[in-house]
C-alpha cells in the first residue's frame, strides 16, 4: 500500500481535465489539493459537443445554474439524434431520450403496438414519443406535469471549449491550481513504478501522490510512460478517421443532433447558438482523405468558418484505465466514436467512479481491480450499442456497409438481436448506459421487427387496446401546440 493521497495532479485541460478537477474538488473538498497542468499551445479536439441527459446531474452536483450554463457555453437543447440513411438510403428514424408510449406492468409498450400491427411500419412507434413530436415540430419548453407520461428528458449541444473555460472558473474558485506548461519529462519511482512528478519545459517539477491523465489521444502517462496497452476494436468499429469543421449557424436551430450515413461512414451536424459543429467519421480503408474532405465540405448546411481538422483514431480502450497511481480520463482511456454522444458522459462516469473508489489511504489493488472491471463493462456495453447501428443496416451501395452487415459481432449483441427478433423481448444489462427504450428505437429504426409479442398484450380486447393507444397518443400530442419554438425558448433564456 502506498502513502496517503493528499495531492492530485491532472495532466491536460479541456473537458476531461476540468470536469475531473471540478468534480473531485467539489466532492472531496479539503481532503485533497488539486493542480492541473495544461498549455494554451495545445489545442483540443472539439468532437464532444453533443451530450446525453446525465450531464444535467453533473451540472447539478457542481451547483451550476442552467440559465448561466446555456448562456456561457452557447448551448442549445438536444431531445434526440436523427439517423438519416442508416437503414437504407432515404430512410430516417430518431433515437430520442424519451419513453415511447406508456408501458403496462411487466410488458413494454411496443408489444401493444405489435399486437395492433403498428410495428409493421416502424414509423408509428415515434407517434407515441413526446421527444420525437417536439423534435419534429421544433418546439421545446419544460413541461410541468406530475404525469410521468409527459416526461421529456433532454440534454444539450454546447461548445466544448467554452464548457471547459466555464468549469475552469468554477474549479479555480474552489481552490484548484492551474499551471501553464508543457511536460518535458515524467519521473517515475524505480521500485513501485508509480509516477512521482511531471517536469515542465520551464524546468519546474510538479509533484503529486496521484495523477489523472487527461492528455487525450497522446496518453502521455497511461500509455507512453506506463505502457498499459490497448484493446483494439477496429474489426467491429471500422471507422478510424474524423474530419471536424465549424460552420455558420442555421436560421432555425434544430433541437436534435443529425447523424447522416454516407458511403464509408457518417456525418454529424450539431446546432449551437453561435455556429454549427460538423464532422465526418469514416474508414480510411474504404475512403481516401481527399474524398472524405470533399464529401464533408460539400455537405455543410452553412459556410465553413475555420479550416477542417483531421483526427486519426483507433476505436477501443486501455486494458486498464487505472494503472499504478494513474487513472486515464477522456480520450487517453479509449476512443468510442461520437455516434451516440457518449464522450463527455464517459468522462463524467470515470470521475464519479474514481470518487466512489478514491484511494484516500493509498493505492490498493482491490480498488484498482474494481475500477477497471466497472470501466471495462461500461465500455463493452456502449461498444455493443454502437456496433448495432452499423451491423443491422440494409444499405447496398457500398462495400463498407455490406462488410459491416456481414461481419461477426460480439455474442452479447447477437443474443440481444436474436431475442428481440423472436418475440420483442428487451432486457437491460446491469448498469448499461442505454435503457430498453434506446435499444428499441435503434432496432425498430434499422428495420428489425419482432415476430411475436408478449402474451400480456392480450389482457384487453382489441377494441380496448385501440382505445388505449388512441388515448396515449392524444396525451403525448396535446402539449405540442402550447410550446414555444426552440429558438424562442433560447431567446427567452438569453434575456433572463
Amino acid at each position: 500500500m502506498s502513502h496517503a493521497i493528499k495531492k492530485v495532479v491532472i495532466l491536460g485541460g479541456g473537458t476531461a481535465g476540468w470536469v475531473s478537477a471540478a468534480l473531485l474538488k467539489k466532492l472531496l473538498g479539503g481532503a485533497i489539493s488539486i493542480e492541473l497542468v495544461e498549455s494554451e499551445n495545445i489545442g483540443t479536439i472539439g468532437v464532444g459537443e453533443a451530450t446525453i441527459p446525465p450531464i444535467q446531474h453533473l451540472n447539478n452536483v457542481l451547483g451550476i445554474n442552467e440559465v448561466e450554463f446555456i448562456r456561457e457555453t452557447k448551448a442549445t437543447i438536444k431531445l434526440a439524434i436523427k439517423f438519416e440513411h442508416w437503414k437504407t438510403q432515404g430512410h430516417s428514424y430518431y433515437h430520442s431520450f424519451g419513453a415511447v408510449g406508456k408501458s403496462p406492468a411487466f410488458c413494454h409498450f411496443h408489444h401493444l403496438l405489435k399486437r395492433d400491427n403498428q410495428l409493421e411500419n416502424g414509423d408509428h412507434l415515434w407517434q407515441y414519443d413526446l421527444n420525437y413530436l417536439c423534435a419534429e415540430a421544433g418546439k421545446f419548453a419544460k413541461i410541468n406535469s406530475k404525469d410521468p407520461i409527459l416526461d421529456m428528458p433532454y440534454a444539450y449541444h454546447f461548445d466544448a471549449g467554452l464548457y471547459a473555460k466555464f468549469l475552469r472558473k468554477i474549479s479555480e474558485k474552489m481552490g484548484v491550481v492551474r499551471t501553464e506548461g508543457i511536460v518535458e519529462q515524467v519521473k517515475q519511482c524505480n521500485e513501485s513504478g508509480f509516477i512521482q512528478a511531471l517536469k515542465l519545459k520551464s524546468g519546474r517539477e510538479i509533484t503529486g501522490d496521484f495523477f489523472i491523465d487527461c492528455s487525450g489521444i497522446a496518453a502521455l502517462l497511461i500509455q507512453k510512460k506506463l505502457n498499459t496497452g490497448y484493446e483494439d476494436w477496429s474489426h467491429w468499429l471500422r471507422c478510424d478517421r474524423a474530419i471536424a469543421v465549424p460552420s455558420e449557424r442555421a436560421d432555425t436551430t434544430l433541437n436534435y443532433t443529425r447523424s447522416i450515413a454516407h458511403e464509408s461512414g457518417w456525418q454529424w451536424s450539431i446546432p449551437l447558438q453561435h455556429r454549427n459543429g460538423n464532422g465526418l467519421v469514416y474508414s480510411s480503408n474504404y475512403c481516401s482523405e481527399d474524398k472524405a474532405m470533399d464529401l464533408l465540405m460539400s455537405n455543410l448546411d452553412g459556410k465553413a468558418i475555420a479550416d477542417p481538422k483531421v483526427i486519426k483514431f483507433q476505436t477501443g480502450r486501455r486494458y486498464k484505465q487505472w494503472n499504478k497511481n494513474v487513472v486515464a480520463v477522456g480520450l487517453s482511456s479509449g476512443f468510442l466514436e461520437p455516434l451516440e454522444s457518449t464522450s463527455i458522459h464517459l468522462i463524467q462516469s470515470a470521475v464519479v467512479r474514481l470518487v466512489h473508489l478514491f484511494p484516500h489511504h493509498g493505492v490498493d489493488d482491490t480498488l484498482v481491480t474494481e475500477y477497471n472491471k466497472q470501466s471495462a463493462v461500461e465500455y463493452d456495453q456502449i461498444k455493443d450499442f454502437l456496433i448495432l447501428h452499423y451491423h443491422v443496416n440494409q444499405r447496398e451501395n457500398s462495400d463498407f456497409w455490406r462488410d459491416m452487415r456481414n461481419m461477426d459481432i460480439p455474442d452479447s449483441l447477437r443474443h440481444k438481436i436474436e431475442i428481440f427478433k423472436e418475440n420483442g423481448r428487451l432486457f437491460r444489462d446491469q448498469n448499461d448506459l442505454f435503457l430498453e427504450n434506446s435499444w428499441l428505437q435503434v432496432m425498430i429504426g434499422q428495420g428489425i421487427v419482432p415476430q411475436d409479442y408478449h402474451p400480456l398484450a392480450n389482457n384487453m380486447s382489441l377494441a380496448q387496446l385501440q382505445a388505449t393507444l388512441k388515448k396515449i397518443k392524444e396525451i403525448k400530442q396535446e402539449p405540442i401546440s402550447k410550446l414555444p419554438s426552440h429558438d424562442d425558448f433560447l431567446k427567452h433564456i438569453m434575456k433572463m
